[in-house]
């Protein structure tokens, strides 16, 4: 049975279910998967030359999406908002399964999305080029880092690990 990705992500409604259809893709497609990560929120800054849209740290549970293009995206394109978070989230899904090497997780999540969403997806140009989206990613000509991240952690994020109603 082939699942319809596409749909899926056009359904998904909020970023727990993003991440469960990066999930099921990924365990469709690599036949890997991970339980038990948390997802922090976090203002990590702005880099007009230097982009970063969320990291995975080796050996935690935790991925961290940085707000600021978040909030840039419902500026300026706010149909880039789930092809977006769907693409990050996939990149840092797959690190989280034990990918480091940069450049393979690159082409490892073009192709994914590619092959689950087309090449016409928003989410798979994003994979393939992801500076010439860069003008609804960041504030243009400032930078800056703050003082304090707050990381927020986004609730029942990973709902397929939970094994039990409390």
């Amino acid at each position: 049975m082939r699942i319809d990705f596409k749909s899926r992500l056009d359904e998904a409604k909020t970023l727990p279910d993003i991440f469960e259809v990066v999930k099921s893709l990924v365990q469709c497609s690599i036949g890997k998967s991970r339980g038990g990560l948390m997802l922090g929120m976090a203002n990590l800054g702005n880099q007009p030359q230097g982009f970063f849209g969320g990291f995975f740290t080796v050996g935690s549970n935790v991925i961290v999406l940085n707000k600021i293009p978040l909030q840039r995206i419902m500026e300026t394109r706010p149909e880039l908002y789930k092809p977006y978070v769907f693409h990050v989230l996939l990149h840092e899904y797959i690190h989280s399964l034990g990918y480091l090497d940069e450049a393979q997780v690159r082409s490892k999540v073009y192709d994914l999305t590619k092959n689950a969403l087309g090449e016409e997806h928003l989410a798979t140009q994003i994979a393939g080029s992801t500076e010439s989206f860069m003008k609804h990613l960041v504030y243009p000509d400032v930078s800056w880092k703050p003082d304090d991240t707050g990381l927020e952690l986004v609730q029942d994020f990973d709902r397929s690990s939970v094994s039990y109603i409390a």
